[in-house]
């Protein structure tokens, strides 16, 4: 593999990690706040109680997400990094053993020796740092996500799915509010599992019908929580 293959490899990783991340943090976005909604609603018919608990909602699950993303994320990098520079340390002061144990990584793959021991020392003329990650611990040290970024990411995904029911419930009028941010959350959701099928090459419908399966149970299920609670206090 080339260093343009690499680099091409290290962009296209990236990027589906990022769209992955985008994808599910608007689905919880969509999914959360259109439930806490539906249960407001049922609760109390009251347009202040749901704007306050939709923007509470909406303000919390986005900073939790991104807090949770910026935690998951930087454990997963400083791993990587310490990865990375116990093979630097590991090249410097023995480089033929370090050898020898990237020609037994391949040839415990099934490889024969002899075939090991070539591509060993094609792969080593170019990035042998990277040879070495790759075979060994099945990383590339472009990988390394930045945890700001990925924390940001979860945070503008989860609001720009959030805003939806959100918008929608306090845009229609309160006869058709529930009906009105079903159809705003199943066409997001439709949305959302057909993006998540198309970068993980999953199948499409049966995304679809997943995430639009658990959404629907959600609402509902929230939504007469709340009616029953909300008739008990009243």
């Amino acid at each position: 593999m080339t260093e343009i293959d690499n680099a091409n490899q290290a962009v296209s990783t990236e990027l589906l990690n990022k769209l992955r991340a985008s994808v599910l943090g608007a689905n919880d976005g969509i999914v959360s706040i259109s439930s806490l909604l539906m249960g407001v609603s049922g609760a109390t018919g009251s347009h202040e109680a749901v704007f306050t608990a939709g923007l509470a909602a909406l303000v919390a699950g986005a900073l939790s997400m991104a807090v949770g993303e910026y935690v998951s994320v930087s454990s997963q990098s400083d791993a990587e990094k310490a990865y990375i520079k116990r093979e630097q340390e590991l090249l410097q002061n023995d480089p033929e053993g370090e050898f020898e144990g990237l020609v037994h990584a391949y040839a415990s793959r099934g490889i024969n020796a002899d075939t090991a021991r070539q591509v060993a020392t094609e792969l080593t003329k170019g990035d042998v740092l990277q040879a070495h990650l790759v075979a060994e611990f099945g990383v590339m040290e472009s990988d390394v996500i930045n945890p700001v970024h990925a924390a940001s990411s979860s945070l503008v995904a989860f609001t720009i799915g959030g805003l939806i029911p959100f918008m929608t419930i306090l845009l229609t009028p309160a006869e058709y509010r529930i009906i009105a941010t079903g159809i705003a959350v199943l066409v997001a959701l439709c949305a959302t599992g057909y993006m998540s099928a198309t970068v993980g090459g999953a199948s499409r419908r049966r995304a679809m019908l997943r995430v639009v399966t658990g959404g629907v149970i959600a609402m509902v299920a929230t939504y007469y929580v709340g009616a029953l609670f909300g008739a008990q206090v009243l």
